[in-house]
């Protein structure tokens, strides 16, 4: 018990170190932290989005794309441009739909299609080291992800 939760420390630490190891822009104006920061951010809201909605929570899953699109709005003022909504703005809207609709097998595909959407967006930005798929071990063992009764 004692090692998982260690490891359980230790996953956002090492992603935030590993983060910052990375080809970092500079943020616009000052305000914002660097791209590595912003998408150890994003990744781990990526991982809490899936067990949302693997768990039905979808108001969590709401919450979490809500926090998944400012990021990605940061991401566009770093990089300028639109390259978030080419490589991930579909599946972004299958899957707010799919939360809408509390539908998980369509939440599913969508998840799917938004890993593979970061995937290409890091190919595309010389960064195809990072791949991203469905997360196999939850890191918040202290947050409880079955929806609660209000």
């Amino acid at each position: 018990m004692k090692r998982l939760f260690m490891l359980v420390l230790a996953i956002p630490l090492f992603a935030a170190v590993a983060a910052g190891a990375q080809n970092p822009a500079e943020p616009a104006g000052g305000n914002l932290p660097g791209l590595g920061e912003i998408m150890t951010l994003q990744q781990l809201r990526h991982i809490k989005l899936w067990f949302a909605g693997r768990a039905g929570n979808w108001a969590l899953a709401d919450y979490e794309m809500g926090e998944l699109n400012e990021g990605f709005e940061d991401v566009n003022k770093l990089l300028g441009g639109d390259t978030v909504d080419k490589m991930v703005g579909d599946p972004i809207k299958a899957l707010q739909k799919a939360i809408e609709d509390k539908n998980r097998t369509a939440f599913t595909a969508a998840y799917d299609k938004l890993s593979a959407g970061c995937n290409n967006c890091h190919r595309t930005l010389d960064h195809a080291f990072i791949v991203i798929q469905r997360p196999a071990l939850l890191p918040y063992s202290d947050q409880v992800f079955e929806p609660q009764k209000q």
